[in-house]
C-alpha cells in the first residue's frame, strides 16, 4: 500500500512525515510556500520529545502522480476545500481507489461518495500546528494522535486494517471501527467550541457557551435520530495515549479555525462545524440559535480577515441574548 496525503497541513503534514519516519511509501499534495519547503529540505516534525525531519516526495495536484491500483488516498484538507480537491481526484484518474477522509466534521464521506465508491471515515484527534513553511508541530505524546477508522457508511475492510496498521507503525494510535460515523459525530460536537476559541480569543472564560452549543446539537441529533460516542474527557484513551505537552520556542495557536483565522486563509470550516447543527435544525425543527449565530460569526471573521480573539465575549454575550439564545443573561 502506497499513502497519498492530499493536504500537507497539520494533520496531513504530521501524518505525512510520521509515516515516512516509519518506512512507509508517501506522497503529499500541497500548495504554496509549505509545498517549497517540502520539496526542497523534507519536512520537519517537531515534537515535545524530539525533532526529526522527513523527505517524501511532494507534488502540487494529484494529475502528477502515476496512481496505482492500492493506493490510499488520505483527504486531510478543511470540509471547504474538499469538492475542488475530488474533481482533481476524478481529473486524475482514481476510479476504485480508497478515500479516507482524515477531517472533521461528517460531511467529506458523504461528499467523496458522490465520486469514488470505497470511502471510508477517520475520527481525527491530533493536537498539531503548521510551525513554519516545511515544518509541523504535533503536541502530544505518548503517540502523536488517535484515530477511529472505518468503511462509510458503515462496516470495515482491509483496507481500513492495513491503514490502521500503518498508522500503528507511525506512532498513532488507529482503530477500526465498525460504525466511524458515530465517533465522528462525537468528536464534532467537541469541535464546535472552535469558533469559541477562534473568536473569543484561548483565554476567554466560555465554558457556558461551550454548554449550550453542545446542549443545541445533542437535541438536533436526537431529533435526526444521530449516535454518537463521547470522544472527549470521557475516553480513557486520551489520557492514555494522547497527553498534550509544550514544544520548547513553539507557541500553539489553538484549534484549526484558530489557526486559519491567523494565516488570514479566508475561510473557516465553521460552516462544516456549527453550521452540520444548524443544518439539522432546520431539516428538523430544532431551534439552534446560538450555533447559528457562530456560524454566521465565523464567516464574517473570514470575511473581514478578523483576527483571533477580535471579539469580546460581552459582545457576544449580548448579542446572544438579543437574540434568546442565552437564557438568564
Amino acid at each position: 500500500m502506497r499513502i497519498i496525503i492530499y493536504g500537507v497541513g497539520a494533520i496531513g503534514g504530521t501524518v505525512a512525515a510520521a509515516l515516512a519516519l516509519s518506512g512507509q511509501e508517501v506522497i503529499g499534495i500541497a500548495r504554496g510556500a509549505h509545498l517549497k519547503a517540502v520539496q526542497a529540505d523534507g519536512l520537519l516534525l517537531r515534537t515535545p520529545e524530539k525533532t526529526v525531519r522527513a523527505n517524501y516526495p511532494c507534488v502540487s495536484d494529484p494529475t502528477e502522480i502515476a496512481l496505482r491500483p492500492d493506493d490510499a488516498i488520505l483527504l486531510t484538507m478543511k470540509t471547504q476545500d474538499t469538492p475542488a480537491a475530488l474533481e482533481r481526484l476524478r481529473a486524475a484518474g482514481v476510479a476504485e481507489q480508497a478515500i479516507f477522509c482524515v477531517q472533521n466534521g461528517v460531511t467529506n464521506e458523504r461528499l467523496s461518495l458522490r465520486h469514488f465508491p470505497e470511502v471510508h471515515g477517520v475520527t481525527v484527534m491530533m493536537p498539531a500546528a503548521i510551525s513554519a513553511p516545511g515544518e509541523v508541530s504535533a503536541f502530544s505524546v505518548p503517540r502523536h494522535g488517535i484515530f477511529d477508522i472505518g468503511r462509510y457508511p458503515g462496516g470495515s475492510n482491509a483496507h481500513d486494517a492495513k491503514l490502521a496498521e500503518a498508522m500503528e507503525a507511525a506512532n498513532i494510535a488507529a482503530f477500526v471501527s465498525q460504525d466511524v460515523m458515530q465517533s465522528k459525530h462525537g468528536k464534532l460536537l467537541l469541535n464546535l467550541s472552535n469558533i469559541l476559541q477562534a473568536a473569543l480569543g484561548l483565554d476567554a472564560d466560555y465554558k457556558h457557551l461551550e454548554a449550550l452549543l453542545r446542549a443545541e446539537a445533542e437535541a438536533a441529533y436526537r431529533a435526526a435520530g444521530i449516535r454518537w460516542l463521547d470522544v472527549g474527557a470521557a475516553d480513557a484513551r486520551r489520557a492514555q495515549l494522547m497527553q498534550q505537552r509544550p514544544i520548547a520556542g513553539i507557541d500553539r495557536l489553538g484549534s484549526s479555525t484558530t489557526q486559519s483565522l491567523a494565516r488570514g486563509a479566508g475561510s473557516i470550516e465553521t460552516d462544516y462545524l456549527n453550521g452540520e447543527i444548524v443544518l439539522l435544525g432546520r431539516l428538523h425543527g430544532v431551534p439552534v440559535p446560538a450555533n447559528t449565530y457562530f456560524t454566521e460569526l465565523g464567516a464574517r471573521m473570514a470575511r473581514e480577515g478578523l483576527k483571533p480573539g477580535a471579539i469580546l465575549l460581552a459582545e457576544a454575550e449580548a448579542e446572544l441574548s438579543a437574540l434568546g439564545a442565552l437564557p438568564g443573561r
